[in-house]
């Protein structure tokens, strides 16, 4: 684990984004407990989620349809929290960085490390949007 004085402002990055922290497997599921979509960010000291998912990350939370919530846990450091987070990936690998959206506490949509590396911020955040409109976009009756 890396001194915490290191990742503050990798942390701070995203919660100043609007994305609450969580800390603790008791953070997570109170989190994705909550009705409605909420997007889960795993966040990492790399390169691509510096260069890339943070900031991809960032600008998709300035489009017009967003989750309903949104949490980080910060892989290798928050381990309890980034563990929970991963249990509900449904079996997929665990990948640092990684971005999900669940609804009502089900996996819909999953951005792994692989997708991230090989992609620019803006193209996050365009696939992000996307994901957005598909996912969390309010139904009327």
């Amino acid at each position: 684990m890396y001194p915490e004085i290191m990742v503050i402002p990798m942390r701070e990055e995203l919660t100043r984004a609007g994305i609450g922290e969580a800390r603790s497997a008791a953070d997570v599921d109170t989190a994705l407990a909550q009705p409605g979509t909420t997007m889960v960010v795993v966040n990492s000291i790399c390169g691509c989620a510096a260069g890339k998912m943070r900031p991809g990350v960032r600008m998709a939370m300035q489009h017009a349809a967003k989750p309903d919530h949104s949490i980080t846990v910060f892989a290798g450091q928050d381990r309890e929290a980034t563990e929970r987070a991963r249990s509900y990936f449904g079996g997929h690998p665990p990948t640092s960085p990684a971005i999900a959206i669940l609804r009502d506490g089900q996996l819909v949509y999953l951005m792994q490390r692989s997708a991230i590396e090989t992609s620019t911020a803006p193209a996050i955040a365009q696939e992000l949007a996307r994901a957005f409109d598909t996912y969390c976009t309010k139904t009327t009756a």
